[in-house]
């Protein structure tokens, strides 16, 4: 289906850039080094927006015609390029946009022509419909999972990992009770940090059975 793919949605927004010859920095260049500086981690202003997947933020100077016959052909204008694969629907993840990350959205849709501003989410959250093409194809490999079970499923595949690597050489005992150890640490630890770096370490393995220390692992 278009824009949906099982759970996920998938928003594509082309908007075009502002064009002010007076301006002494350009409204694509300022958009551009604003990007550059924007946190890609777990700082990341989508990373607050639970429910993100993936988003990206591009600036489209031109496109090549690669059609045939061959012909020159340009945009009218440069666009700011919004790519995002989220969980739920559309004008609640646009509204969470406008409400939780409202800094951000107006350091860049502020450069682009016709964006309303946030005094008013539902206002944006049309404008961005307006600038909304189809998607057909998508970042999120698993599309019947929420975010949060996704990041919790790769925590247990790494802390399962790390469980079979350091278990080598248990007594079946011993190995029972590093095993309920390393399960009673995944259901009690906090769900994952969205786009962080690296998986979190499980506090099992920090100290007690599953600890390397424990067992004398250097």
């Amino acid at each position: 289906m278009a824009n949906r793919s099982g759970n996920v949605y998938g928003l594509t927004a082309l908007s075009p850039i502002l064009d002010d010859p007076s301006a002494e920095v350009s409204h694509a260049v300022a958009l551009r080094i604003y990007l550059a500086k924007l946190a890609r981690d777990e700082k990341s202003p989508f990373a607050k927006i639970y429910s993100t997947h993936m988003a990206r933020l591009v600036v489209m100077d031109d496109v090549v015609f690669v059609g045939y016959p061959a012909h020159e052909e340009h945009l009218k204008s440069k666009y700011l390029v919004f790519e995002a694969n989220f969980d739920g629907d559309l004008d609640t993840y646009l509204e969470r946009m406008a409400k939780e990350t409202p800094d951000e959205v107006e350091a860049v849709w502020g450069h682009c022509v016709g964006y309303p501003g946030l005094t008013d989410p539902a206002r944006f959250v049309t404008y961005m419909k307006s600038c909304q093409l189809t998607t057909t194809f998508y970042f999120a490999d698993v599309n019947d999972k929420t975010v949060k079970e996704t990041l919790r499923a790769l925590e247990i595949q790494s802390g399962l990992a790390t469980f079979i690597e350091r278990s080598n050489g248990m007594s079946p005992a011993e190995l029972q009770a590093a095993f309920a150890e390393f399960w009673k640490s995944v259901e009690e630890s906090p769900p994952p940090l969205p786009a962080a770096k690296a998986v979190a370490v499980l506090p099992c393995f920090l100290s007690g059975k599953n600890s390397a220390r424990v067992r004398g692992i250097p």
